[in-house]
């Protein structure tokens, strides 16, 4: 679809967390430092969260912030960006979010409400039990979930004859534009709107798309840096890595930037990148995560001890690599590129938020390869140390000795409270569905647990050791 020079088409995204502004703002700041002014990029969020203070700073700043580039090596690079033009505030109702995303100059609304935001159970369809999900289906109070936000944009788009519009996913959500569709129209379906349905099956297209950037939890020392560099007058800057990757399916149904120009791929296909990326670099970094927190480590790159890095690598070599269907990318080079990332320490990403979510991303990022290998007739002993290690996590967390506090969405889905005051605590978290899906019915799953958790606290022991 072509885009009329003069007039701008408007880009809107839902969820104004550190990620959004460090890739996707950051590709179309590039493209308007190229020239290209076509697209104006809109910001805000769904619900009334502790970033609602970040979109208030952006708003004082004209959406203008900082962001630091570290490479591994620890080169640093500033760069202002300006591509963000309308910030939104929250309000009741979301009634400015909506009139925005109403327009009919907007043509995109993409979001990162994190893995856990889909609501989707093990077999890939909406959980319409979920209390969020319910409130929001009756809309009698403010609205939680992307699901419910969208009811009220597509409700007013075909209102006003708004005209089409793709919805794109950005988060790390297995095939996640397929995915999430299949939730919003099971959404809408059980919102018994036939005319809503119809006219959403008809305007609206969701891309698959694969994303990647480290982007650690906000940390006040930016600010000495920052000073350090000749800028003083940014109170909302952040960090990242200067790795950045972002694949799509050239799937828009209402046009487009030139995505391209700027490092972008489009791909038939984004399945290999995408599953390559959740199995070995987001499954990786939280099973180091739970290791690090396990030892009493703050950072992910203090965390990669010599076992850890090995438990990593064999879990990607010996497993991964069997799971996986027939694919060009070279695992050997990417595992060891993904570690090489996550030793950066100049990038400090804390165990506190990468560990953060585990409900969502032990089934996400690593059921599917341990289902891979039993469905295989092999053991998925490598793997295993995922789950074991999330087990004695929060058992720590149960202990309260973890040293930090968890924050997981899906926290109130499992009763952590219960399995570890069962007789056997093991075998109830090997039994929760809500973790491992059908997994829980695997009659080898228990046994096997057990040897991973027994290899875990052997290397705990050793290390505890070390560390004294």
């Amino acid at each position: 679809m072509s885009i009329d020079p003069q007039k701008k088409s408007i880009w809107l995204h839902l969820g104004s967390g550190a990620f959004h502004r460090a890739h996707q703002s950051w590709y179309l700041n590039q493209l308007k430092e190229k020239g290209d002014d076509r697209w104006s990029l809109s910001l805000a969020n769904i619900r009334n969260s502790a970033t609602q203070k970040t979109l208030q700073q952006l708003a004082r700043q004209q959406g203008r912030y900082t962001l630091e580039i570290i490479s591994p090596e620890g080169q640093k690079q500033y760069q202002t960006l300006r591509a963000i033009e309308n910030v939104i505030l929250w309000d009741a109702g979301l009634r400015t979010l909506v009139d925005e995303a109403a327009r009919a100059e907007t043509k995109i609304i993409s979001f990162t409400v994190t893995e856990g935001g889909y609501f989707l159970d093990d077999e890939g369809h909406l959980d319409l039990t979920d209390n969020a999900i319910a409130s929001d289906l009756q809309e009698q109070a403010e609205t939680i979930t992307l699901y419910g936000a969208l009811v009220k944009i597509l409700r007013a788009r075909m209102a006003h004859d708004s005209g089409p519009i793709t919805l794109l996913s950005c988060d790390n959500l297995r095939n996640n534009g397929d995915s999430f569709y299949r939730g919003l129209m099971a959404f809408l379906t059980a919102k018994q709107d036939p005319a809503l349905l119809a006219w959403a099956s008809q305007n609206t297209c969701a891309p698959n798309s694969m994303v990647d950037r480290i982007t650690p939890k906000f940390d006040a020392e930016i600010y000495t840096r920052l000073a350090q560099n000749g800028i003083h007058d940014d109170e909302a800057p952040l960090s990242c890595e200067s790795f950045s990757q972002w694949v799509m399916e050239d799937n828009f149904i209402a046009g487009r930037p030139s995505l391209e120009k700027v490092g972008v791929e489009f791909a038939e296909n984004v399945t290999p990148y995408e599953e390559a990326k959740i199995r070995v670099l987001n499954a990786s970094h939280s099973g180091v995560a739970w290791m690090g927190s396990l030892l009493g480590k703050r950072y992910i790159d203090e965390s990669l001890l010599p076992q850890v890095r090995q438990w990593m690598t064999d879990y990607v070599m010996q497993d991964v690599s069997a799971a996986l269907p027939p694919t060009n990318i070279d695992l050997a080079e990417y595992c060891a590129t993904t570690l090489h990332r996550f030793s950066n320490p100049w990038v400090r990403d804390t165990n506190q938020r990468v560990s953060s979510d585990s409900i969502a991303k032990l089934h996400e990022f690593i059921v599917p390869t341990l289902k891979a290998c039993y469905q295989q007739g092999a053991t998925p002993r490598a793997t295993l140390i995922l789950p074991a290690l999330y087990f004695r996590f929060m058992q720590q967390r149960d202990r309260e000795t973890l040293g930090f506090e968890y924050e997981d969405r899906a926290l109130e889905s499992v009763d952590f409270a219960a399995i570890f005051r069962a007789g056997d605590p093991l075998a109830a978290f090997a039994k929760t569905k809500k973790l491992f899906g059908s997994l829980s019915e695997q009659p080898e799953l228990l046994a096997d647990l057990r040897d991973a958790v027994q290899r875990v606290d052997t290397q705990l022991q050793i290390m505890g050791r070390e560390q004294a």
